[in-house]
């Protein structure tokens, strides 16, 4: 029974947001809702409401969430090098635009 509530709200399709598990309909990964929840304090009435979902959603999507916590933190901590690579391989330009702005 748990698993037909998770398939009705939490959906995996390859070629939308990279394969990872999402809302069904939507573009909005678990991944998202968990770093939302877990990790900058925002309650699921508070996602719920900012980006539209049902709290229906958002419990589901933290269900999947402890059901998979591995696979997902992997998939967060994957992300977060691959942003910092970026940062490394494109720094920022600003420091060097505000050496040269007479302010």
């Amino acid at each position: 029974m748990l698993k037909d509530v998770l398939a009705e709200h939490i959906e995996i399709t390859p070629d939308v947001c990279g394969g990872k598990p999402r809302i069904a309909g939507r573009r909005v990964s678990v991944q998202n809702i968990v770093v939302w929840h877990e990790r900058l304090g925002l309650s699921a009435d508070e996602i719920a409401t900012e980006y539209g979902l049902t709290l229906g959603d958002v419990y589901a999507a933290l269900a999947y969430y402890h059901d998979h916590r591995a696979e997902i933190d992997e998939s967060i901590r994957a992300d977060r090098a691959f942003v910092e690579e970026l940062r490394k391989l494109t720094p920022s330009k600003i420091p060097e635009k505000l050496r040269g702005s007479a302010y």
